[in-house]
């Protein structure tokens, strides 16, 4: 079976021809009146040159093209639309048809982007309202982190993220990470793990800038709950991954690793693009007490140039018992990524243990 037989289909097929028609059908049973020809025909227009933003993007536009309703009318429309939808990332359109036509009404488009998270998420949109109102929309986003419904408070963690993947950096909490600091504080012991990886996720963006904020932010918190251990863990993943010595210690591993590794090997030592290498070895506890481990493990890419490039992967968390052992391994797939291509060479592969490398072994990647 061939490559293309076999591929999965582009995110951006999300918003395909059928999609389309689907929404036109829904808005055609919400409203009866809505002119389905002519936004089918806006919609597909060079559709197969748009990504999968841009095509969401289409939709917003092609139904503002369509609808000969004012603002509010419309959005009584599409609060109609949005449960008929089949797709949570198709009715992202809505949240964006707000952010591209509802500045002007600050209230109405804020209750609208609350309500419309509910089926997919606001997060792009909401920063068109913080870009353009940073207080007032930070203010409404507190308030959001107490509502019952965990899609809202994800919310105002989410959409005030810094570094927001496919969306624009918000440069004011990207320089002050304070603007944010009461949204994530009520959410640190937040019920939901949706809500929970947000704020992590959130918090791990402010690391690029300020790694000591978030670990002031963190060292203050009160561990012991559950819910805001986890979000410690993993809001300081980058800094565990880089060996900091406080982000290990929230965790519980600011210790030097009392161990010796043993048999640390990459099998087959010689592959190809595609081939699957296993990394094994055993650790084992000089200490005669119980010790909190982080295990990962650092892969040095040869570059296009000869030169290398160290890429971190988390491996495992483990307590150790006192003089006690334990078999790791790890599999992964040697491929080429969009943000990563591979070059034939020795490839160097370290053992890293509470940040510090105690063995390393090699993987000899062939590519043509």
């Amino acid at each position: 079976m061939s490559t293309t037989e076999t591929a999965a289909p582009a995110l951006k097929e999300i918003f395909n021809a059928e999609r389309l028609q689907h929404i036109a059908s829904e808005m055609s049973a919400v409203y009866p009146a809505f002119k389905a020809k002519a936004f089918l025909k806006h919609a597909n227009d060079g559709l197969a040159d748009l990504s999968v933003m841009q095509r969401m993007a289409r939709v917003s536009a092609s139904l503002h093209a369509v609808l000969p309703l004012d603002y509010t009318d419309s959005l009584a429309v599409l609060r109609e639309l949005a449960p008929r939808l089949n797709s949570g990332f198709v009715s992202m359109s809505l949240p964006h048809y707000v952010a591209s036509y509802g500045t002007h009404a600050f209230d109405t488009s804020m209750e609208a982007l609350k309500y419309f998270t509910t089926f997919g998420s606001s997060e792009f949109a909401i920063r068109h309202f913080l870009r353009s109102d940073l207080e007032r929309s930070l203010e409404r986003m507190h308030d959001w982190t107490r509502d019952e419904n965990h899609h809202v408070r994800r919310l105002a963690s989410e959409g005030s993220r810094p570094r927001l993947p496919w969306s624009f950096r918000l440069e004011p909490v990207q320089a002050n990470p304070q603007l944010a600091a009461g949204i994530l504080d009520r959410l640190k012991a937040d019920e939901s793990l949706y809500v929970r990886k947000s704020v992590a996720n959130h918090l791990n963006d402010v690391t690029k800038e300020h790694p000591e904020w978030v670990l002031n932010t963190v060292e203050g918190w009160a561990l012991e709950n559950k819910h805001t251990a986890w979000i410690a863990k993993h809001a300081l993943r980058s800094l565990i991954k880089q060996g900091d010595l406080r982000a290990l210690t929230v965790i519980g591993a600011g210790a030097k690793a009392e161990v010796e590794l043993l048999d640390v090997k990459v099998e087959p030592a010689v592959v190809r693009l595609g081939d699957t290498i296993t990394l094994s070895f055993t650790v084992r506890s000089l200490a005669p007490v119980e010790q909190r481990l982080v295990i990962d493990y650092a892969i040095d890419y040869v570059k296009a140039n000869g030169g290398t490039s160290a890429k971190v992967f988390k491996l495992k968390t483990l307590d150790l018992a006192g003089f006690g052992s334990e078999v790791v391994a790890r599999r992964q797939v040697i491929k080429d990524f969009t943000t990563r291509k591979h070059y034939a060479g020795e490839h160097a592969v370290h053992v890293v243990v509470n940040g510090e490398r105690l063995a390393s072994t090699a993987v000899n990647i062939l590519v043509s």
